[in-house]
C-alpha cells in the first residue's frame, strides 16, 4: 500500500508528513487523507513514488 510506503519514508528521512504532502502531492493534507482512507488516483501514486525515490537519490549522493 502507498501509505505504508510513505510512512516508511518519513521514518527514514525524518520529513513532517505536511512536508511530504506539499512536495509530492502538492496537497499538505494528503499523508492525512491517505490515514484516513483516501484512495489516491494512479497518476498521483506514481508522481508520490517517483518523488520518493528521486530524493532517496539525491540525498543519499550527498
Amino acid at each position: 500500500m502507498l501509505i505504508t510506503r510513505i510512512e516508511r519514508f518519513l521514518r527514514e528521512t525524518g520529513m513532517p508528513w505536511t512536508k511530504f504532502g506539499r512536495l509530492a502531492a502538492h496537497d499538505p493534507r494528503f499523508v492525512q487523507d491517505l490515514r484516513n482512507g483516501r484512495s489516491p488516483r494512479p497518476a498521483t501514486e506514481q508522481r508520490v513514488e517517483h518523488f520518493m525515490n528521486i530524493y532517496r537519490e539525491t540525498t543519499h549522493a550527498a
